[in-house]
């Protein structure tokens, strides 16, 4: 009885460390695209990636000036052009992380979403990072729709 309790627990356990979260993802030739890093004339671009592992099986819901433009997982990211101005960049977890950034038109922002451990739930931080630490992390993710 103690052994098959043990059992049924150890696999309990392994099912939700290797569970993950599902999000659609773009097609490679978006992503590819996205990763050249080319930013608009016109507009700012942003790219909110989570490049992480830890926290996997849970979904991440990402707003831009209180809109929906989708849920992160584990190694993905957001690729988003905005009208130059300010902008609100939110991670909606159990305890909601924030960011203003003033954007420039023909100018690309790179944003950080960090998983952290939460009381009840998984909880984030989001950070401003330069270029080269947001294309590094860019690049080890996938785009997401």
């Amino acid at each position: 009885m103690f052994k098959k309790l043990l059992s049924a627990f150890v696999l309990t356990g392994v099912l939700v460390v290797s569970g993950c979260a599902s999000v659609p993802m773009a097609g490679q030739s978006a992503d590819m695209q996205a990763k050249s890093f080319t930013p608009s004339a016109d507009k700012a671009t942003v790219y909110i990636y989570r490049n992480e592992n830890f926290g996997a099986a849970i979904k991440m819901p990402v707003l831009i000036d209180n809109a929906a433009v989708g849920d992160t997982a584990a190694k993905t990211y957001i690729e988003k052009q905005l009208p130059a101005g300010t902008h609100t960049i939110t991670s909606k977890t159990e305890k909601d992380s924030s960011v203003t950034i003033d954007m420039l038109a023909g100018q690309i922002y790179y944003v950080w979403q960090e998983v952290k451990m939460g009381m009840w739930a998984a909880r984030s931080a989001l950070h401003v990072v330069d270029a080269k630490k947001g294309q590094a992390g860019v690049r080890e993710s996938k785009l997401i729709q």
